[in-house]
């Protein structure tokens, strides 16, 4: 199968940062959509703060693995894979740096307090696997084949 002309166009991290712009903007355009205020020091800030980190520390979970199986991190080069890795936080989710992104996601969401920035969630979601995840599943799937067959029924995509 051929790859798609936009797919490994975008740095994730840049899919990332443009959500969470968005996010910020639906906080402003939608104020009756604040579901309580945004405080330095209030708990909300604090929750929002400790999801953002669990996100951090799930991406550097992902991200070691790929370095101690001597691998490249680089997102646009899925083609440059040289091991399928399948241990450490790799036995839970298939793409833990972006899973590690969702949740630093949450976690502003949390922090701005308005309904209306979480319906940009459900858009990273979607971008990242047709940007992104589909195209690297594929070459994947070419590269490892049986093993990288058996390791998708055991393990899914985000969680």
């Amino acid at each position: 199968p051929m790859s798609r002309w936009y797919e490994h166009k975008i740095p994730p991290p840049v899919i990332d940062l443009a959500i969470g712009v968005l996010m910020w903007v639906l906080a402003r355009a939608v104020p009756s959509a604040q579901l309580w205020p945004v405080e330095p020091l209030s708990i909300a800030t604090l929750a929002g703060l400790c999801v953002a980190f669990a996100g951090g520390l799930v991406a550097l979970a992902g991200a070691l693995e790929f370095n101690r199986a001597r691998t490249t991190v680089n997102p646009l080069a899925p083609h440059k894979a040289r091991a399928l890795v399948t241990m450490g936080i790799y036995r839970f989710t298939r793409n833990p740096m972006y899973l590690g992104m969702l949740l630093g996601l949450v976690g502003w969401g949390v922090y701005l307090g308005n309904a209306a920035a979480w319906l940009a969630l459900p858009l990273f979601v979607v971008l990242l696997n047709q940007l992104q995840i589909k195209g690297e599943e594929r070459v994947l799937r070419e590269r490892f084949g049986d093993d990288y067959a058996r390791y998708t029924a055991r393990v899914r995509r985000w969680l």
